[in-house]
């Protein structure tokens, strides 16, 4: 594979139109498409250039990167159904089928035997960073698949973020995805309850920061993407938490940790409970909001003004209130 590969780009949305902007950027000969107008319509006012379907973007080219909503839909597409042909029989033999879905492990390992099967390398390279690491090209890529591809797609995923981490064989990208986003779920749930503990408690939210972001409640969900707004000022809380990363992908991605808690028989408590929680979010206005927006639905239910510091529960409650139309990844 030479340092600048054609490269077949299907899923240009909110994530995948970024990063295919970057591959254009660097100089990479990039054939889009997408199943939604308006992303096709977003890909060209950006410079992509775009195919007339899936299959005629894939013919010829040397990857095919897949940024798709869910597993299903990259084992479809690879197979093809409804009697339309599937990417892997579109492709030329030896294609590196790259996939950048989040997606359940057990369907990652599906899809890279499939792609073997039919003549093809694959590997499964899930992203974090959010539409801000797409656009700013800062993404971390969790690789899973054999060596010699992980270091075939390297120079391609160096473009589009700034850490690459080959994690094991195929699938093993996915598993450190679930694992990693485990960890966040439940994490921000803490310290978001933390936040309104501390208002009843008449803890101001800058007091609170300054003690548990340099003890041993530190943690990416308080000192990056604080859930409250002023300690940091860059936090989606600032912004009526526009994400981000929506409240619906972190639902999503924990259903996937469940589902793999399930099939390896974890003992896991805390992990399932905050998927539950989650998806509650996600079934109405937060689907759309960052997922530290957890924490309005936690001061909701705990009553705003009940105990605690007046000032400062209705300095947040006012905060709340004028920060709850956040627009969606």
């Amino acid at each position: 594979m030479t340092d600048k590969y054609t490269v077949a780009f299907l899923g240009l949305g909110h994530m995948g139109g970024p990063m295919a902007v970057n591959l254009v950027k660097a100089g990479y000969a990039v054939a889009g498409f997408d199943v939604v107008p308006a992303a096709l319509d977003a890909a060209t006012a950006s410079g992509v250039p775009v195919a007339a379907g899936a299959v005629e973007a894939v013919s010829g080219a040397d990857v095919v990167l897949t940024m798709f909503p869910s597993g299903r839909h990259v084992l479809d597409a690879y197979r093809g159904r409804e009697g339309q042909p599937g990417l892997l029989a579109a492709a030329k033999p030896g294609t590196m089928f790259l996939d950048c879905s989040t997606i359940n492990v057990d369907e990652a390992r599906e899809a890279a035997s499939l792609a073997i099967d039919a003549g093809h390398r694959s590997v499964d390279a899930p992203v974090s960073g959010g539409v801000v690491g797409a656009e700013a090209g800062t993404l971390t890529f969790m690789v899973g698949g054999d060596a010699a591809d992980f270091e075939a797609v390297r120079p391609l995923l160096d473009i589009m973020g700034k850490r690459v981490v080959h994690c094991g064989a195929h699938g093993a990208g996915q598993a450190a995805k679930i694992c990693n986003n485990l960890i966040l779920g439940v994490s921000m749930i803490a310290v978001s309850e933390a936040f309104v503990l501390g208002e009843k408690l008449g803890l101001s939210h800058q007091a609170l920061f300054d003690v548990a972001s340099a003890a041993s409640g530190q943690c990416w969900a308080l000192t990056t993407n604080c859930p409250v707004p002023g300690p940091v000022p860059t936090s989606p809380a600032n912004r009526g938490y526009q994400p981000g990363f929506a409240g619906a992908l972190m639902a999503k991605d924990l259903s996937l940790a469940v589902n793999a808690l399930n099939s390896t028989g974890v003992a896991a408590r805390m992990g399932p409970l905050a998927a539950e929680i989650y998806g509650t979010f996600a079934a109405g206005e937060g689907a759309g909001r960052d997922f530290s927006g957890i924490i309005t639905d936690i001061r909701d239910m705990s009553g705003r003004r009940a105990g605690g510091g007046p000032e400062n529960l209705a300095g947040s409650a006012s905060q709340g209130a004028a920060q709850d139309d956040g627009s969606p990844e």
